[in-house]
């Protein structure tokens, strides 16, 4: 009987690391009914960046139908999902597109998550950029993590794959990735685990500054004193640069890759709002405070907006939309709105959008609207409905209200790096931002690790000192 390991051999564009190979043999067992308890088998393939973790998937995918399993791509956002698309040239979803529908409370109105049921049988549900996922309830969900295992085992014949880089950022506020934790998984939700470390990086990446850098940097924020020193001779793809040649360096990357594909990223939203507002103003050439062509970033889930069979589900915080046309302004609300018409830039097909925005985000140093400022712009649109006496339709007035549901915005030009992270970009401007030596520790090196593994072709170490470099 032939082997799933001899298979992805086969499919395999090329000679596998040690690593790769003690994977291939792992998938025999992990695919085969007849071992263990079969219950609840999980694949946890972790792996730095340069290990090869996509050429696995990539091969995966060809393989599984040999052997009469299906397969369903996901990760946890929507440019995390495109990025995998892209690799695998197979269709991916985001984790809540796969496992909730978004449902109305018939005594309340209030929008929630809902599982799905799961009719799949022999399915292997493989999810990408797993360092991201959190565990946290929220919004009628459990946490995402729960949800997903629930899901995926509602069939014990069915499989799930956590692929991600233990070296990136964890979610936010959590300091460890709890998908990518051996213990917290077997404790947490029972699974029969198979994992492995991939560490040797792929032959066809050993030219590559970025990776060598990448390489250089997690090894070294593991040990009791790391001595980083980032190297730029000898490569074609890692510079460093200054303030004062970061519009030549944006003007290149801009014809060189296109707006869309380069992007900046620095440690604080106060320094995203400045640079944003600086590439607007010196190389787009933007005078207005929104211009056709703009690219934005949506920073709060948003439910409203989409047909519920929607691919997106909903626009979610981190997705990135692009201005196709400006319909109108007002201010309302103590607030300042837009309409406009917006291409999904993480959905290709998807038809364009209209929706209203909140302007205000736009310049904000907080990442969204405040506590307070929401709290106020919620009871400004219930007095406006206070009207109507029937207390179910004056419920479904409030929740269906366009500026209480108005998408919150950001420019995306320059990003922090948890609004990066699941993304890749062609050209990539890293800042440095102000630093002392005493937050130079695991978390700095952590962030600095995710935001040059954003880069696909070139990266720009922007404004870093002297003692990084040889």
């Amino acid at each position: 009987m032939a082997k799933v390991s001899q298979a992805l051999l086969r499919a395999f564009p090329h000679k596998p690391t040690q690593g790769q190979s003690e994977l291939f043999d792992l998938f025999d067992d992990f695919l085969d009914n007849s071992k263990t308890r079969d219950e609840k088998k999980t694949m946890l393939i972790k792996g730095y960046a340069g290990t090869g973790k996509t050429s696995v998937i990539t091969s995966l995918v060809k393989v599984l139908p040999m052997f009469n399993y299906r397969f369903v791509l996901m990760a946890p956002t929507g440019r995390a999902a495109k990025v995998m698309s892209n690799y695998s040239r197979r269709r991916a979803f985001t984790i809540h597109k796969i496992i909730y529908k978004l449902t109305s409370d018939p005594d309340t109105g209030d929008l929630k998550f809902k599982k799905q049921k799961n009719y799949s049988v022999r399915t292997v549900f493989i999810v990408d950029e797993a360092s991201m996922i959190g565990d946290e309830a929220s919004n009628g969900a459990r946490g995402l993590l729960h949800d997903l295992s629930k899901f995926v085992f509602a069939d014990k014949s069915n499989r799930l794959v956590l692929i991600g880089d233990s070296a990136q950022l964890p979610p936010v506020k959590l300091n460890h990735s709890p998908a990518l934790d051996n213990e917290y998984l077997q404790r947490s939700f029972d699974m029969d685990l198979m994992d492995i470390q991939l560490t040797e990086v792929v032959r066809q990446a050993e030219e590559s500054g970025i990776l060598h850098n990448a390489t250089h940097l997690r090894e070294e924020m593991v040990q009791l004193s790391p001595h980083v020193k980032m190297s730029t001779s000898g490569f074609k793809d890692v510079y460093r640069m200054r303030s004062n040649k970061l519009e030549d360096g944006l003007v290149y990357a801009y014809e060189k890759f296109g707006v869309e594909n380069a992007c900046i990223i620095c440690r604080s939203n106060r320094e995203a709002v400045r640079y944003n507002q600086y590439i607007r103003a010196k190389i787009h050439e933007y005078h207005e405070e929104l211009e056709t062509g703009d690219n934005l970033m949506i920073v709060r889930n948003n439910y409203s907006w989409l047909d519920e069979d929607s691919v997106a589900g909903f626009l979610a915080n981190g997705d990135f939309v692009k201005i196709k046309s400006i319909l109108d302004f007002e201010e309302k609300h103590g607030l300042r709105f837009a309409w406009l018409e917006l291409k999904l830039l993480d959905y290709d097909s998807h038809p364009p959008v209209e929706a209203a925005v909140i302007l205000d985000t736009l310049h904000s140093n907080a990442p969204c609207l405040s506590a307070e400022e929401a709290r106020n712009l919620y009871y400004s649109v219930c007095d406006e409905h206070a009207g109507i006496s029937d207390k179910k339709a004056r419920k479904k007035a409030i929740q269906e209200d366009p500026y209480l549901n108005a998408l919150q915005v950001k420019y995306a030009y320059a990003l922090t790096c948890h609004k990066a992270q699941g993304g890749q970009w062609d050209a990539v401007f890293v800042d440095q931002g102000f630093l002392t030596m005493d937050r130079v520790d695991e978390d700095f090196y952590r962030w600095f690790y995710t935001a040059i593994t954003r880069a696909k072709e070139e990266l720009f170490l922007l404004n870093f000192n002297d003692i990084f470099f040889n």
